[in-house]
């Protein structure tokens, strides 16, 4: 699978600068939001897990709570707002490369991928909206529909990326789907362990990791 391939499944084209109301934004509204985007993104990276709250992030960005819900309407226009920004940006997607011949090297490729798009100040920024949010999603879709939604879509993406990393190998598409399911928990595991005091030789995990996969998909 190509950059193109993957720049296509994400690359829509960007909302338009409106208001919470739905009013377009003058250049002043423009310049505020994009600064309160800005501050969020950063703020959000530095506090993976926890912190960075809406009320401070506001603050910082130098506007009041007023301008925030003028801007993006509450809390949850806010993170669907940073999501929307997140969710053009490329840092978060694996790089341009020639889509292996075999099963366990295309495992590889996204293995790697994923663990380089983990690392990434925008990825961090994700996960930590993701840890302010409640864990069951329908709860998460009541108490913050908007946000809901583009998680939602992120995950729509993932799956066409991923479907697409397979294209012209004959793959059991039930297994398919459950080697889906396990990558992105399991890197994000690992990438949690190494950060921990830990004798786990996390290298070789990753090995590990890629040659079970591949193997469960390669067996009959």
């Amino acid at each position: 699978m190509s950059q193109s391939d993957l720049s296509t499944a994400f690359a829509a084209e960007p909302p338009p600068l409106v208001n919470a109301r739905g009013a377009k934004l003058n250049k002043r509204g423009r310049e505020t939001r994009a600064r309160v985007i800005s501050t969020a993104i950063e703020m959000l990276a530095e506090t993976e897990h926890g912190g960075a709250s809406a009320n401070l992030i506001a603050k910082t960005a130098g506007v009041t709570w007023g301008t925030v819900q003028h801007q993006f309407g509450d809390v949850d226009g806010l993170w669907a707002a940073v999501l929307d920004e997140l969710q053009h940006r490329r840092a978060m997607l694996p790089g341009d490369r020639e889509p292996a011949d075999s099963v366990a090297g295309r495992i590889r490729q996204i293995v790697d991928g994923l663990w380089d798009g983990m690392q990434t100040p925008e990825a961090r920024a994700v996960s930590a909206i993701r840890n302010t949010l409640p864990p069951d999603t329908d709860e998460l879709a009541a108490a913050y529909p908007l946000t809901a939604e583009r998680f939602a879509a992120w995950d729509r993406h993932w799956r066409k990326i991923y479907a697409r990393s397979f294209h012209g190998l004959s793959v059991d598409q039930r297994r398919l789907e459950r080697v889906r399911e396990l990558l992105p928990p399991a890197v994000r595991g690992l990438r949690h362990e190494r950060n921990l005091s830990t004798w786990t030789d996390i290298d070789e995990a990753r090995e590990g990791l890629i040659e079970a996969t591949a193997l469960y998909l390669e067996t009959p």
